[in-house]
């Protein structure tokens, strides 16, 4: 950070040992000598030009004018004016910040009275009697000056009022959304219907118009637009080491709890995930090769506790033995890297965005996170997490190491996916089923409590009723608001979906055509959410068809849609 210039003005031969003083300490002092420049006279090397033009010139460029007054005005100009109050007019009509000092005395000159005057018309000045109480006046009036302009903070950098946004660079519906989900897993006092800027108030986020620096990394509609390097790097390398060309690389923004969200997921994509078989289980395992809780668990920590202020952002690298997740900022004092493996006190670099965090169910408030990421590894028999502190903090989760890890029985590439698709399909009728039992032992069940409680989204439980329903399964008697569910008596466990694509289709394929037919304005992201499956599985079986000749894309990928050319 550039240093403010601070002018330093009088008459030199009246209080040549004060702006000494004063030099010298702004200079030397801890914390006033990282932000501030001081200038006097005094120190500038003789020149040709006149002193007048040096002083006015010193002044435009200054931040901070600082002007001391006693009893003499000083020399004066042909229009009867010292160069001290010149010094005072510019700094006046440059929209300077001025601090006057003014010396306790019993005779002034009638200019420099008159002059005093002047100057409180327009500011506050301050007292003082000895250099001593001038210094200590003008370092309070510098540290303010820090805390006004938040420079130095006295409040978490979250907790701050952000000096341009306001309400209306929020997203209303993020903050909805947040609140159901905060009132369902929390018991979070308010609902979706309560008012948004209560709902902003009572989380600390909102004073008057103006909102903090959480409430824009939290519900902004452009977080951004206003915090630069909130964002999210993520990149895959094949070897051991950072390389170029970087095989995968990626940068995701957006509110915070987006850009976990992706982050997630690309490391995710990236990972082995292993499927085993039934031959212990009715049920296939699927498991990545690092535990997916601890993935997210080094992800949100490095979102929720990185230094907004810096001008770096947050990285997640995988490497061919590890996993480095990496954010600007440091860890408490009152924490060692040694606490870490072990539940310790819950000390958040940004604790506004830390405690909507634990509302939605992303962290938990009790400083266990990084113990259970520890365990989580460690049990799954990965070699222990190492964290480190130096210009940034760094988490390491570790692969399974290829010497050591248990041999994974290797499957033909025909039979991975059929177990595959089985899993998914089997995941498809149990949540069906799920639906329909829900919804006899409550028939007014809402949309929003199906979706909590089977894991789906809103849009993946839209399309099961809407499926229920055109099968004649289930009707909704009366209106949304008002109405309830109905299962009917025909209805069986689990009940029949006849494939309306007889083979050579299989039976994803198949709900995937259903969905288009219904939907065929749809991506492939809309359609992996309604079916609750990823982008790359719903892609590969989206590309399976088209080299069947039954799918093809009319128009392009903004403005088009999906057709369906046969049905066998």
């Amino acid at each position: 950070m550039q240093r403010k210039k601070v002018f330093i003005s009088s008459v030199q031969s009246e209080f040549a040992e004060e702006r000494q003083i004063l030099f010298d300490y702004l200079t030397s002092d801890a914390l006033l000598g990282k932000f501030f420049d001081p200038f006097i006279f005094e120190n500038v090397p003789a020149l040709s030009v006149h002193p007048t033009t040096v002083f006015l010139k010193e002044v435009e460029m200054c931040d901070i004018y600082i002007g001391i007054l006693g009893q003499q005005y000083g020399y004066e100009d042909a229009e009867g004016i010292s160069p001290t109050e010149r010094e005072f007019d510019a700094a006046t009509k440059g929209n300077k910040t001025r601090l006057v000092y003014v010396k306790q005395t019993e005779r002034r000159h009638p200019k420099e009275e008159l002059f005093i005057h002047k100057a409180e018309n327009v500011i506050i000045r301050r007292n003082f009697s000895t250099p001593e109480q001038l210094k200590t006046a003008v370092y309070a009036s510098l540290v303010n000056y820090l805390i006004e302009n938040e420079i130095i903070r006295t409040t978490p950098f979250d907790a701050t009022l952000h000096p341009e946004a306001t309400f209306e660079n929020l997203d209303e519906e993020k903050i909805r959304n947040f609140v159901g989900i905060a009132h369902r897993k929390r018991s979070f006092p308010f609902t979706e219907d309560s008012d948004i800027k209560d709902i902003l108030i009572h989380l600390n986020l909102m004073k008057g118009e103006r909102v903090t620096n959480a409430a824009l990394l939290l519900f902004g509609r452009q977080p951004q637009r206003f915090f630069i390097t909130s964002e999210v790097k993520c990149a895959h390398f094949h070897g051991f080491e950072i390389s170029k060309p970087i095989p995968s690389y990626q940068v995701y923004k957006g509110d915070v709890f987006e850009m976990i969200e992706k982050a997630v997921d690309f490391v995710l994509s990236k990972i082995n995930l292993y499927v085993g078989d039934r031959s212990k289980s009715v049920t296939v395992d699927v498991a990545y090769e690092i535990p997916k809780q601890a993935v997210t668990e080094a992800i949100v920590n490095a979102v929720a506790h990185r230094d907004y202020t810096s001008n770096a952002s947050v990285q997640v690298m995988l490497f061919s033995d590890r996993l480095e997740v990496s954010n600007p900022g440091s860890l408490p004092h009152e924490l060692t890297i040694d606490k870490l493996y072990a539940a310790h006190r819950s000390i958040p670099a940004n604790p506004l965005i830390a405690e909507a965090m634990y509302l939605r169910g992303t962290i938990e408030r009790m400083g266990t996170g990084t113990e259970e990421l520890v365990h989580l590894c460690i049990e799954k028999g990965l070699k222990k997490p190492y964290f480190i502190q130096e210009y940034d903090f760094r988490s390491i989760l570790y692969r399974p190491d290829s010497e050591k890890a248990e041999p994974v029985t290797e499957m033909p590439e025909k039979t991975v996916e059929k177990t595959v698709e089985k899993t998914v399909e089997k995941t498809v009728e149990k949540t069906v089923e799920k639906i329909l039992n829900m919804i006899m032992e409550n028939p007014q069940i809402t949309q929003k409590e199906l979706a909590e409680t089977t894991g789906l989204t809103r849009r993946g439980v839209e399309w099961r009723l809407s499926s229920l329903k055109a099968k004649g399964l289930i009707e909704r008697i009366g209106t949304n608001k008002n109405g309830h569910w109905k299962v009917m008596e025909t209805t069986s466990f689990p009940p029949p979906f006849p494939p309306p694509f007889p083979p050579p289709f299989t039976e994803l394929e198949e709900k995937i055509l259903i969905l288009i037919e219904q939907k065929p304005q749809g991506t492939r992201h809309e359609y992996a959410e309604i079916l609750g499956l990823s982008v790359n599985v719903v892609k590969e079986y989206m590309g399976n068809l088209k080299q069947k000749g039954v799918l093809e894309r009319e128009g392009n990928n903004r403005t088009g849609y999906w057709r369906i050319i046969k049905s066998q």
